[in-house]
């Protein structure tokens, strides 16, 4: 249960006794309002009765309150909009920052793969020079050997020459010896 505040409060030189749930310090600025607001209307029409004058007060102050609420209402109406948005903004913020994330992430695994890309391709270029080495020199070695076959085939053929003519003198020289 709340405490209730009773307060005495002056009006318009009447004393009420004012019971609420409110400080006695802000009943005590309500009861000044209402008494500014009766004083003033006695003070414009001099021959208004206390009560017609509080009427008229109570009267005004609701229409100032009628104003103010409708002015507050609108207040919120321009004020919530943007807030929304605001918050629409802020979420969309939020999603765009999350899928900047993702794209970074992303991004980096591409990294990642691009440069296990590149040590694959440096290592099979590594390879590729080290068989076009070896390719170059078997090609001089058989090109070597290839030039002894022509050596050995070409002294082969001399040879093959030479004794086919040593045959021939063989025979010739038996043959001049009465041997054949």
């Amino acid at each position: 249960m709340t405490n209730k505040e009773k307060v005495i409060v002056n009006i318009n030189g009447q004393e009420f006794s004012v019971l609420g749930n409110e400080s006695e310090e802000y009943i005590l600025s309500i009861a000044k309002i209402v008494d500014e607001n009766i004083k003033e209307i006695m003070q414009k029409n001099k021959r208004l009765s206390q009560s017609m004058a509080a009427i008229l007060a109570a009267f005004n102050m609701a229409d100032k309150y009628t104003k103010t609420l409708k002015e507050l209402n609108e207040i919120k109406e321009n004020v919530v909009e943007p807030l929304k948005k605001f918050e629409q903004m802020k979420n969309d913020l939020n999603n765009s920052n999350l899928k900047i994330q993702g794209l970074r992430d992303e991004c980096n695994s591409y990294k990642d793969e691009l440069l296990q890309s590149k040590r694959e391709i440096e290592n099979l270029s590594k390879t590729i020079r080290q068989y076009e080495q070896e390719l170059k020199k078997k090609e001089d070695e058989l090109a070597e050997a290839l030039k002894t076959v022509e050596n050995l085939q070409n002294k082969l053929f001399e040879d093959q020459v030479e004794m086919v003519q040593l045959r021939k003198e063989l025979r010739e020289a038996l043959k001049m010896l009465g041997m054949n």
